[in-house]
């Protein structure tokens, strides 16, 4: 099932912009992730989406048939929300056999069906009981099977996993992942964590002030944002931002220069994107940008090393410090000073002004 938005608008009655005139085209089977702050709109589309909202203006097709007037019922999609949304004087089965004996399904034929999708999800040993005697993680299953057994040709989830811990977050990235890998059923996801896009998605949408500002793989997205805002939310640590200009092809940090490569870029200033594995630093003196070693944040295999640096303090655009990563093995020296150099081939140029990569595209 495809689902297709074009010039998608949702202005609320206080004249707030929602979702403003976007096109998104979503392909069969396809896991499709709108990523964003609070307030982007992602989960308003959703919602335009499933019919729970009516667009301002705009179309939203489903296997090429426009819904807008199609109610929610009726448009063959299931939702899971963040709040699981079950029934508390029911059990496990009640919760997901519900919707399969209003829509006219035998309690014997629901049960059956609901036992083949609590046998994918695990949960065969707690189909009898209710939502009170389960933990987060199995709720969320419960929820998430409630969805399954309609067999929908589209699944919308609004945040599902935010309510749970870290551990269980990640065991549920994992049942969901396997699960579409399974299935290939259309699934449109909504979540602010970047790495649940990263790591779940076909395709990544990033929305900003009800805008799309980039659709495309999790790589494509993270090695090759279009503006700086794409570069700061994806990604932790977030990418670095330096001041630099561009002179007769060379781009210098400071008066370093920092690439030779680049001669189709007029001369003027520019800003420099470094992820911070992308930053090598240096013992002892060099003759390019300096630096010390003020502090480090261990994370596991990986020490984020904050450095100072030397040369001119307003360098960086969105921290005081620059942030680089380091494999654990490696001796790192709080205090000490280091030569700070980058991997030209994967630093991104974005405009002064306006924000927009001048980064032609390296995949």
């Amino acid at each position: 099932m495809t689902v297709s938005l074009k010039k998608l608008r949702k202005t609320f009655g206080d004249g707030t912009v929602a979702v403003n005139d976007i096109d998104l085209e979503i392909e069969h089977g396809e896991f499709i992730t709108l990523l964003g702050p609070s307030g982007c709109g992602k989960t308003t589309t959703l919602r335009l989406i499933a019919g729970l909202e009516e667009p301002t203006s705009g179309e939203v097709y489903i296997d090429g048939r426009k819904v807008n007037d199609v109610d929610p019922g009726d448009r063959d999609i299931a939702m899971v929300f963040q709040s699981y949304a079950l029934y508390p004087h029911m059990t496990a089965l009640e919760n997901m056999t519900l919707n399969l004996t209003v829509a006219g399904m035998t309690k014997e034929q629901a049960k059956e069906k609901a036992t083949e999708t609590a046998r994918t999800l695990g949960l065969e040993e707690l189909l009898d009981k209710k939502p009170g005697k389960l933990s987060g993680g199995q709720r969320q299953r419960v929820a998430l099977g409630r969805a399954m057994v309609r067999d929908p040709v589209c699944y919308l989830m609004d945040e599902p996993l935010s309510n749970l811990d870290l551990k269980l977050r990640e065991l549920m990235r994992t049942e969901l992942k396997r699960i579409h890998q399974q299935q290939k059923v259309t699934t449109v996801y909504v979540t602010h964590d970047q790495a649940e896009a990263l790591i779940l998605s076909d395709r990544v949408t990033v929305m900003h002030k009800g805008e799309i500002q980039q659709v495309g793989n999790p790589m494509e997205v993270y090695e090759h944002p279009a503006n700086e805002f794409v570069a700061e939310f994806i990604g932790s640590p977030s990418i670095n931002l330096l001041k630099g200009e561009v002179r007769s092809g060379s781009i210098l940090v400071d008066g370093v220069v920092i690439d030779k490569s680049q001669p189709a870029m007029a001369d003027g200033s520019i800003t420099l994107g470094i992820r911070p594995e992308d930053v090598i630093l240096v013992t002892g003196e060099s003759d390019g940008l300096m630096g010390k070693i003020e502090f480090t944040e261990p994370q596991g295999g990986i020490v984020h090393a904050f450095v100072k640096i030397e040369q001119d303090e307003k360098i960086l655009k969105n921290r005081d410090h620059l942030v680089v990563s380091v494999d654990v093995h490696e001796s790192i020296t709080i205090g000490a000073s280091v030569g700070i150099q980058f991997r030209s081939e994967r630093v991104n140029y974005f405009d002064h002004e306006s924000g927009v990569s001048l980064t032609a595209s390296r995949l």
